[in-house]
């Protein structure tokens, strides 16, 4: 099923399997449907290049779409800068990168199953608390987050 891009949505990219399915537990909390999981991409460096070859004229054509891309930081503290660094200026309000610090494999070991996470993370933001999302694998996202849940929260509650 497809958002009403009339409206406001968001789509997900994931890198991988598994942040695809964290992506599903959080699109479960959303009662309008109105975010999307986009196929998996293969890498975090894929999910760069679909998101400028796939989405930048859709990006355009609906100043309502919210973009996550999701990915794994595998440790690295220059991941998210050169991730931004392919994001349009006129578009950086509306896209965020976010993931696990390292691989979401390792968050489920403390938090459940990936669809488990994924709705944790889905309401806190739409209760604006860091329950889950201040695992020590993923606290790296708060500022991303903060600019995030603003914004996904009417998404959340309507």
């Amino acid at each position: 099923m497809s958002v009403n891009r009339n409206r406001p949505h968001a789509f997900v990219l994931p890198e991988d399997d598994a942040n695809l399915q964290l992506a599903t537990g959080f699109v479960l909390e959303c009662p309008t449907r109105q975010i999307q999981r986009l196929p998996v991409a293969g890498g975090w460096r894929e999910v760069l290049t679909r998101f400028k070859s796939d989405h930048l004229a859709g990006m355009d054509k609906y100043p309502d779409r919210l973009m996550v891309l999701l990915i794994d930081f595998d440790r690295q503290d220059g991941r998210l800068g050169e991730a931004k660094a392919v994001i349009p200026e006129h578009l950086r309000e509306r896209v965020f990168v976010l993931g696990a610090w390292d691989e979401p494999e390792d968050l489920t070991d403390d938090l459940g199953s990936y669809e488990t996470i994924g709705r944790a993370m889905a309401e806190d933001c739409r209760n604006n608390t860091t329950i889950t999302w201040g695992h020590d694998l993923l606290r790296h996202n708060a500022d991303e987050l903060a600019r995030l849940c603003e914004r996904i929260r009417p998404i959340l509650s309507s």
